[in-house]
């Protein structure tokens, strides 16, 4: 299996400040773990161009994109509701973030590589239609899919997200697109504190509770997810991989470790397997403890190498 590893330095240039948990060193911690479990020369680097306007506005609200435009800063930092900060990095930051996963979709869709990992931030999938939120400006992973849907005439995309947060973002882009399936399990009640109501159409809830471990999530994927996978019959599948819901992670209550992301991984590239011919892109989302997130991390990117 090739493997892209696609990224691009301005990505650790935003800053929301020294006890900000949405650190820059998360990006070092998953490099510095596929340094020391020699796989980092195995992967073939890529450098993120940065999405277009037209990318966008695909995705996100034309008068909310200009007004992420407008508000980045010189100097000095912009709130855009609590705990999502601009910095005069950020904007800059962000347009890679995005634009990394419409490379990877590009060079996955060519045959150039089986799959791709977008080790980005700031992340994505906490952003609305219209509205920032969540350490999230831009939905990375949303931008991704609606290229993926317009570029390669695409017509059903499976955008599976196993962060602790519901990606309530990539929702509420999707959910009157049939193009696309859009699965997450995520602890509940937990932030965003949206209800988020029975599964529909194209949209799966998997909720878990505070304290589920690795028992649980697994049996929700095998009885839910892999079923649904099926019956979609996806030509794309895409990941939200949020490791937040490691039992490590001081940003939620889930007790899940490196295995279950080597397992959820494998399970996914199954599917991928019988659906797409292996296609996968696979873009960052949480992950707080900085150890923690490298270990998880390297063990998903090991198994979309199939090692």
């Amino acid at each position: 299996m090739t493997t892209a590893y696609i990224t691009h330095f301005q990505c650790d240039k935003h800053n929301m400040g020294a006890d900000h948990p949405e650190s820059p060193q998360r990006l070092g911690a998953i490099q510095n773990r596929l340094i020391n479990g020699q796989l980092m020369d195995f992967l073939r680097h890529v450098e993120a161009p940065t999405a277009t306007r037209e990318q966008l506005v695909a995705t996100h609200q034309p008068d909310y994109v200009d007004s992420i435009f407008a508000r980045a800063p010189e100097e000095g930092q912009v709130e855009l509701e609590a705990e999502t900060i601009m910095m005069p990095h950020t904007l800059e930051a962000s347009l890679y973030a995005a634009g990394a996963v419409v490379k990877a979709v590009d060079m996955v869709m060519t045959q150039q590589v089986d799959n791709a990992f977008c080790a980005v931030r700031p992340p994505g999938h906490h952003a609305e239609f219209d509205k920032a939120m969540g350490f999230c400006l831009f939905n990375n992973i949303a931008v991704g899919a609606r290229y993926a849907t317009a570029q390669y005439d695409l017509e059903r995309v499976a955008i599976v997200d196993f962060d602790v947060h519901h990606g309530n973002g990539t929702e509420d882009i999707f959910k009157q697109d049939q193009r696309v399936l859009y699965a997450s399990s995520y602890q509940h009640p937990f932030y965003p504190y949206s209800d988020p109501g029975a599964s529909h159409d194209n949209i799966l809830h998997m909720p878990l509770e505070a304290g589920s471990g690795s028992a649980a999530f697994r049996q929700v994927i095998l009885d839910q997810l892999i079923p649904a996978l099926d019956d979609f019959k996806p030509q794309l599948i895409m990941i939200s991989a949020g490791f937040d819901a490691h039992k490590e992670d001081p940003m939620g209550q889930l007790r899940l470790d490196e295995t279950d992301y080597t397992w959820i991984t494998d399970q996914l590239r199954a599917a991928a397997e019988r659906h797409c011919s292996g296609r996968i892109v696979s873009v960052l989302e949480g992950g707080y403890n900085i150890d923690a997130l490298g270990r998880a991390a390297f063990c998903h990117i090991r198994s979309l190498m199939s090692l």
